[in-house]
C-alpha cells in the first residue's frame, strides 16, 4: 500500500514539476498583462495578476490551456468553469463573457491559447481512421453538444504543450518542430475525453458540422437580414432541425448570435477605426442608431462613447 501512495505522489509531482516550468515559460514571455501574441504562429500567452470583471469576447476555433488561476465563462446561458490544469476545446466561432476568478501578483493566472484551423481537426481524424477511442460508455455524446468542451490535462498533454512553448527559446528549431507540436497537441485532444465532441464538429456532414458552416456564414454575413429559411436551405436542414440544434451549439437562438457578433464588430469599428457610433451602428447592419445604443449598453455595460473612452482610456494606462 504505501508503496502505491509514493508511485501516485512521484507523479503528481513529476506534473507538477512540468507545470511550475510552463508557468514560468509564460512569464517570461508575457512581460505585459492580457492576451499577446508570440513569435510562434497562433500561439497566445495570456497573464493577469488580478481578479477580473466580465468581458465580452468571440472565441474563435482555438484550445485554451490553464497552466494557473481559474476562469469562468458564460455561453448563452451556461457556464463554464476551468482552472488550473484543464483546458477548453471552442470547435466553432462563439461569443463569450469570460472572466479571471483566481489570480494574484504572487501567483497570476496564466494561459495558453493555441488557434485551430478546422481544417487540420478534419485531416488528423482522417489520419486516424478507427485508431480513434471508443466513446466512454458510461457517458453519452449528443449528434450535436455545445460547441465548447473542457477536460483535464494528463502529463502527456502538459509536456506537449509546454514543449511547443519551449520553442520560443530555440527560434530556430520552431519552423520545423512547432508544426509537430500542435499535430500531437491535436492528436491528445482528439484521443482524449472531449475527442468525441471534437471529431463530430470535423466530420463531414455530421450534423455537428453542418451547424459549424452556418455560423461560418453568419460570422461573414451578420451585417445582413437574418433569414432562417435560407440558413436552413444552406445547411440542407430543416428550419426546426436547424433552430434545435444551432442552440445546443452555441446556447443561444440564431439571432441571438448574429445580434453578439454585430455589436462585437461596432465596438471594434469605434474602437479601431474611430467611427461614430451612428455610422458603426449602420456599418453593422442597425437601422436604428437608438436602437443600437440600447442593445450595445445592455450587451457591454455602457453606452457606445463613454464605453469605448473607457476602452482607449486602459489601453493607454497599458502601453
Amino acid at each position: 500500500m504505501a508503496v502505491e501512495h509514493r508511485q501516485v505522489g512521484a507523479g503528481e509531482a513529476d506534473t507538477e514539476a512540468v507545470r511550475r516550468k510552463l508557468a514560468h515559460r509564460i512569464q517570461r514571455w508575457t512581460p505585459e498583462q492580457g492576451l499577446q501574441d508570440s513569435s510562434l504562429a497562433g500561439v497566445g500567452l495570456i497573464r493577469s495578476d488580478t481578479a477580473t470583471s466580465c468581458t465580452s469576447s468571440v472565441y474563435e476555433p482555438c484550445l485554451g490551456f490553464i497552466v494557473q488561476g481559474s476562469k469562468t465563462l458564460q455561453l448563452g446561458d451556461k457556464q463554464i468553469s476551468y482552472g488550473s490544469l484543464s483546458y477548453l476545446a471552442s470547435s466553432v466561432h462563439l461569443p463569450v463573457v469570460g472572466q479571471v476568478v483566481e489570480a494574484s501578483p504572487e501567483e497570476p493566472y496564466l494561459a495558453v491559447k493555441l488557434v485551430v484551423d478546422p481544417q487540420e481537426v478534419t485531416d488528423l481524424v482522417l489520419d486516424l481512421g478507427d485508431k480513434a477511442p471508443e466513446l466512454d460508455p458510461a457517458f453519452t455524446c449528443p449528434e450535436v453538444s455545445c460547441g465548447l468542451c473542457v477536460a483535464q490535462m494528463d502529463v502527456g498533454m502538459l509536456e506537449a504543450v509546454n514543449r511547443l512553448v519551449g520553442l520560443l527559446e530555440t527560434p530556430a528549431d520552431a519552423p520545423i518542430l512547432a508544426p509537430l507540436a500542435r499535430r500531437e497537441i491535436l492528436y491528445r485532444a482528439l484521443m482524449g475525453e472531449m475527442g468525441a465532441r471534437m471529431r463530430k464538429f470535423a466530420v463531414v456532414d455530421s450534423q455537428a458540422n453542418r451547424i459549424s458552416r452556418v455560423i461560418a456564414l453568419l460570422k461573414d454575413r451578420f451585417s445582413e437580414p437574418l433569414r432562417i429559411r435560407d440558413l436552413a436551405g444552406e445547411a440542407n436542414m430543416s428550419e426546426s432541425s436547424l433552430y434545435h440544434s444551432f442552440k445546443q451549439v452555441t446556447r443561444m437562438s440564431p439571432l441571438q448570435f448574429q445580434k453578439k457578433l454585430r455589436l462585437h464588430e461596432a465596438r471594434r469599428l469605434m474602437l479601431v477605426e474611430g467611427l461614430e457610433a451612428a455610422s458603426a451602428s449602420y456599418r453593422v447592419g442597425y437601422e436604428s442608431p437608438s436602437h443600437f445604443s440600447r442593445e450595445y449598453s445592455r450587451m457591454f455595460g455602457a453606452p457606445p462613447r463613454a464605453d469605448v473612452s473607457k476602452l482607449r482610456g486602459e489601453q493607454r494606462v497599458s502601453a
